[in-house]
Order: C-alpha cells, then structure tokens, then sequence
C-alpha cells in the first residue's frame, strides 16, 4: 500500500464532500485543484467568497456542482458552518482552511451541532518511507501533549480504525519507548506493556499491541532479532504509538526531513475525518490528506 494506491482508490468510491473550512488559502485552493483534476471528492469551500472565486480563477477553475463556494462573514463563521455541514450528512470530511486550529476544533467540540464522539481526537499520519514496504502510522504528533493510560488506548484505536479503512488487515501496533523492557522509572514502558495486556483481554480491538518496542525494534526485523525480540510486532509495525507529543513532532519531522517521506494525515475520533494540515505542508501532501480522509469515511 501506498499513498498513490490511497488516491487511486478514492477516485473508484462513491464521491464524498469536503467542507473546507476558511478556503482562502491559496495552497487549500491548490490542493483542491489537485483533488479535483484525480477525482477523489467534490468541495464545498466556505469563507471569504470574493477571495476564494479570486483564487479559483489564478488556478483556472470556476465554481460548480463538485466546487461550491458558500459565502462566509469571518473565519469563525466559516468554521461553524463547514462543521454543521458535515454534521448534517451534507458532507463527509471536514478540512481547515484559513482558520486557527482552536476555532475549527471548538466548532467541532460544540454540543449542539458539532462532531463529537465521546472519544479523544487523535492525529494519525500515514508516512510512505522510500525502502519500506508499507505504509507506516504515527500517532499522536499534533493533538494530544502527554496521554495518559485511557487515552493512549483511545490513540491506538483511532489509528487502528483508520488502517483498517484503508486495508490494513488486524495492524500490528508498537507502543514505543527509549528500551525494549519494562522498567518502573519509565512511564512509557509501564503504559507500553498495560496497553499490550488491555490488547489481549479485549480491551483495544481489530489490532495486535506489543510492548514497549524501542524505534529499531519496532520497524527493522534484523534489529529485533539481534536482540531476541520476537513476537508479531517486532519488526513488523504498521502503527507507532509514541509516548507524548515531542516525541512525535520530532519522528513526523524527521521522516519529512530527514527521510523524504510522503505524508497524509487526518483528525480521528470526531463523527468524521478531519483534515487538519498546516501551512508548511506541501499541497501534494493536503491531496493525500484528503485520500486518506475519503478513504477513512
């Protein structure tokens, strides 16, 4: 599986709807051009309606049935309506445009009209690393800072219900630490190997937890067997689990960075997927954002 394989996919599904929260962006603009022209959903793009038709012509497109343009007085307008949009069934997938991460996700935190589930959000990033061969999940690197035990098992399920969306048959899922035993001054460790029993009592379903694993041991076979781990994960991880939120903004950068690794990603746990991209990433980045939504639905 592959990132590309991710967009061929979605152009053969039924076409879903993005709300597009605050579309005046001109990299959104772009990345919606791209989803278009490889037909993997239709958008309705609220906000400022003179400057997003302005952004759609410099791309040389124009509104119609698969890209509407719902006029919006301010950012927190556009998110409240992009947001009851999908909550309504008028849309499936809801993405942040020009509007802060706090005002869409209040939105979407709204007792009224928003997309809660009861469960904890959770950012889960689908990475395709040029020699591995398949894809690799990272979760949590943007929403949660220092999970406790409950939510780290929350993590876990989101991420595995997105895997299986898109194919991944019973994800093998490694709870990472700094070492591979269980050692009592090291919170991470003792989670890794609850979170491994919770697994075997029922507890995190579709998925199989063993830990802790320390990075090498999670993805390198030979790493593992060098240091007699074995079991189902060792070597073998579809889903990395890591400890808090530094350690994950340093393992999302660094595959960007240091591996050149292609990237989507998306908000689990709310009654949608949530595309929720940053101005740094690439606008090839948003489109399989975007597939790995639509495939997530």
């Amino acid at each position: 599986m592959h990132l590309e394989k991710l967009i061929q996919e979605a152009t053969h599904m039924p076409d879903k709807v993005v709300a597009v929260a605050a579309a005046e962006d001109e990299e959104v603009i772009e990345a919606v051009k791209m989803a278009l022209e490889k037909e993997i959903a239709s958008f309705q793009l609220f906000g400022d309606e003179g400057k997003i038709l302005s952004l759609l012509q410099n791309q040389g497109l124009e509104a119609s049935e698969r890209l509407k343009v719902i006029s919006c007085d301010n950012p927190d307008e556009a998110a409240e309506m992009a947001v009851q949009t999908v909550s309504s069934g008028q849309a499936e997938v809801l993405m942040k445009g020009m509007v802060p991460t706090a005002r869409i996700l209040k939105a979407v935190l709204n007792k009224e009209y928003g997309l809660r589930t009861g469960k904890v959000l959770s950012h889960v990033a689908a990475f395709e690393v040029t020699g591995y061969d398949r894809l690799v999940f990272v979760t949590d690197a943007a929403m949660n800072i220092t999970p406790d035990l409950q939510q780290k098992a929350d993590i876990i399920q989101n991420a595995v219900d997105v895997a299986v969306k898109i194919g991944v048959e019973t994800p093998k899922v490694a709870p990472i630490a700094a070492v591979e035993v269980v050692n009592p001054s090291m919170e991470a460790t003792l989670d890794a190997a609850a979170l491994s029993q919770m697994n075997n009592r029922g507890q995190i379903k579709n998925c199989v937890v063993d830990g802790p694993l320390a990075l090498d041991n999670a993805v390198s076979i030979e790493a593992a067997e060098h240091k007699g781990i074995r079991g189902e994960v060792a070597g073998r991880a579809d889903i990395l689990l890591v400890p808090n939120i530094e350690t994950g903004n340093a393992l999302y950068k660094s595959l960007i960075y240091f591996a050149r690794a292609k990237v989507g990603a998306v908000i689990a746990g709310a009654k949608a997927p949530i595309v929720l991209t940053s101005r740094a990433d690439t606008a090839e980045s948003k489109v399989y954002s975007i597939a790995l939504a639509v495939r997530s639905v």
